[in-house]
């Protein structure tokens, strides 16, 4: 079968105390995800404020007004994105979200993330308190990943071993982890051949795949089953199950359900299905999506 799996991160920011204006407006956006732990949630939370903002550049005042964070934490939020790759700075003062990043949280209003939400905690309920994510293809990439949402409940995956770095930078080679292979056995082999190209990330799991033809031949196995299983392929010690997202019968992205080795040393049958009953929700979102204009 395939080898190895995927990490990441999530918890509501705290809420100080702030103005009316504030906490109207931080109240549509904090919405969006009520429960996770930490660090990423944030960077989701600020992402997703430059996308509802609109404009093309926002100082850290304004994203801490708009979702209630902190001045300061957004700002290191900030600092850390432009090292990731998320944001970039274009004046004194003034941030702006990366071209890809900028679509990734378009894509997330535009498709309804908090319906996404709710398959993702069903998810995790139907396999017992797993932790589920949603990986969407990165769109001027073309050959990346990026996790756009998750399901985590009250865990702290900082204590787990997972950090935001496991979420935001590791996991978006499409060559590491059950949904990063998902999405490579879908996408045109153009783009498979430049990924076989990339090197291994160094952070990488012992159960990632070095090997081309055996990750090719994981990736046809992918396709006549309609799902990947993952064996400590982006982190030791966990192990998970994905599902592919079809949209109009392109890949768009997947579903993963991540839990540690010692409980599932290999991905039941029911987990097998509500990971890939997720993903068949969230590819029928797809159908519904509003058009594009212009």
């Amino acid at each position: 079968m395939g080898n190895r799996t995927a990490a990441s991160p999530s918890t509501a920011p705290k809420a100080p105390e702030q103005p009316a204006g504030r906490a109207a407006r931080s109240t549509a956006a904090a919405g969006i995800r009520t429960s996770g732990s930490g660090h990423a949630e944030r960077v989701f939370l600020v992402q997703t404020a430059f996308a509802e903002l609109g404009g093309s550049a926002h100082g850290p005042g304004e994203i801490a007004d708009f979702t209630g964070l902190d001045d300061s934490v957004v700002y290191r939020i900030l600092q850390s994105g432009i090292y990731q790759r998320i944001f970039e700075r274009v004046d004194r003062g003034l941030y702006r979200l990366r071209t890809s990043a900028a679509q990734l949280a378009f894509t997330a209003l535009d498709h309804r993330l908090d319906g996404a939400q709710s398959v993702l905690r069903e998810l995790r309920e139907a396999s017992g308190s797993g932790l589920a994510f949603l990986y969407m293809v990165a769109p001027f990439s073309g050959a990346q990943r990026q996790c756009v949402d998750m399901a985590v409940g009250d865990s702290d995956l900082a204590e787990l071993g997972m950090t935001p770095r496991d979420v935001l930078s590791v996991t978006r080679s499409l060559r590491t982890g059950a949904s990063g292979r998902t999405i490579l056995a879908y996408l045109p082999e153009v783009l498979q051949q430049r990924v076989l190209a990339e090197p291994v990330p160094e952070q990488a799991g012992p159960g990632v795949y070095r090997d081309n033809d055996a990750l090719l031949a994981s990736l046809a196995e992918v396709r006549d089953l309609g799902h990947a299983l993952g064996y400590e392929e982006c982190m030791a010690g966990w192990n998970s199950c994905a599902a592919p997202i079809m949209w109009d019968g392109a890949i768009m992205g997947a579903v993963l359900l991540l839990k540690q080795k010692s409980v599932m040393p290999t991905a039941p049958g029911s987990v097998i299905e509500a990971t890939k009953e997720a993903a068949a929700v969230l590819s029928r979102y797809g159908a519904a999506r509003p058009a594009l204009e212009g």
